[in-house]
């Protein structure tokens, strides 16, 4: 299919689910009869031409693949009556249920692996093939996924409208945090040959904007949308011309996105201080800070220090206090670093994890101690399944070595 066609039916995929969903109910079935009508299109329309009314044409065809279902089922009789008092052929209702959809896929009912499943599929438009290879698996195994996540939904009693505003803004934060868990997934492949996954950065960033158009007043979605498009820049710089892997401090900033890091920093410069300051604004900062220095020695490594402690504060965990350990030891130096360290070994969350060992290394590399930085690349070495991450930190011991 070419490209035109599949950015057209993946805006459209939440729109056309969305109709049907507030006419129909059933969630499921109005899911499984879009993916219908959108493998319908990718086959008529690259040789007919894109209908005049082509959100139009998708809801009618999955509105005939509901209404067939349900013929041969004689306990939804009452139902196939209900829908045909539709008029199939009249425009969908004006409105776009798209928010309410992310929400949905979100569920606290669904465990985060199904809820990534489920806003890839209902909300990304892609296929269940196109999920299972992105997060490599069978497809077999993510169907299996997507099925039992919508009937935990059915099973829930969830019901296809926004939640209370009481409840809404829990429910955005388990959105956001599953389009950060797209987005990173993408950004730094946990396993395979490529050190990116482009197909699942570009799906976050698209689904990032689309949320910041629904949700404008929301600072945090507009963080996550500046975090993600201030990271991303940097892509094309972070690997060489055979894929290895270039550390920021090493990479030519010449190779840099200009034009994604200038929206990046608009989108910060229009948030900070229209709301409380969340996570997500705080990681967008610190990309950006990245993004502005001319050169690694010109990086204000205070700056994100201070921004590191804030972060703490909000949102506190292991990842953040690895994070925290680097940016310590750039402005006090890697001992710093190193006891901050000591204190995430005893964490089972980062016990089978190669970037605290990769972090060790790197500090006590800095620090002069040669034979136990080597030590520790090898080790993180063999705890990723990441072949470009293997290949640098085996490279890094192999340099340890040579050097004597």
């Amino acid at each position: 299919m070419a490209d035109p066609f599949e950015d057209l039916l993946r805006d459209l995929t939440p729109q056309v689910l969305g109709a049907l969903v507030r006419r129909h109910g059933q969630f499921d079935a109005c899911e499984d009869a879009v993916q219908e009508a959108m493998l319908a299109a990718t086959r008529q329309w690259p040789g007919d031409g894109i209908p005049d009314h082509p959100r139009g044409w998708l809801t009618t065809v999955a509105t005939r693949t509901l209404i067939d279902r349900w013929r041969t089922d004689s306990a939804r009789r009452r139902r196939e009556a209900a829908a045909a008092l539709d008029p199939t052929n009249q425009p969908p209702p004006a409105g776009d249920d798209t928010l309410a959809l992310l929400l949905l896929c979100c569920h606290p009912a669904l465990s985060p692996p199904s809820q990534l499943a489920l806003t890839l599929r209902a909300v990304g438009g892609l296929s269940t093939a196109q999920i299972a290879a992105a997060f490599l698996v069978p497809q077999t195994t993510m169907e299996r996924r997507i099925s039992r996540a919508k009937q935990r939904i059915r099973d829930a009693g969830a019901r296809f409208e926004l939640p209370a505003p009481a409840d809404r803004a829990g429910r955005l934060t388990v959105v956001l945090h599953v389009l950060y868990l797209i987005f990173t997934e993408g950004h730094t492949a946990t396993s395979g040959p490529e050190l990116t996954r482009v197909d699942l950065t570009a799906e976050a960033i698209r689904l990032a904007r689309l949320l910041h158009r629904l949700q404008p007043g929301q600072a945090e979605v507009a963080g996550l949308l500046a975090l993600m498009l201030l990271t991303d820049a940097r892509r094309a710089a972070r690997t060489d011309v055979d894929g290895s892997l270039v550390p920021l401090a090493e990479q030519r900033r010449d190779r840099w996105d200009t034009s994604a890091i200038a929206e990046g920093q608009a989108l910060l410069t229009r948030t900070l201080g229209t709301g409380p300051v969340g996570p997500y604004q705080i990681q967008a900062a610190i990309a950006a800070l990245h993004d502005e220095a001319p050169t690694a020695a010109d990086t204000d490594w205070p700056q994100i220090l201070a921004l590191y402690d804030v972060l703490t504060q909000v949102n506190p965990g292991p990842v953040v206090t690895l994070s925290r350990a680097v940016a310590l030891a750039m402005v006090h130096g890697p001992t710093a670093g190193l006891a901050v360290l000591g204190t995430l070994d005893a964490d089972d969350r980062l016990a089978h994890h190669h970037r605290l060992e990769a972090v060790r290394a790197h500090l006590l590399e800095q620090a002069g101690d040669h034979d136990a930085a080597r030590a520790c690349y090898l080790r993180a070495a063999r705890m990723t399944a990441s072949l470009p991450e293997q290949h640098y930190l085996t490279r890094r011991a192999a340099e340890l070595r040579d050097r004597g």
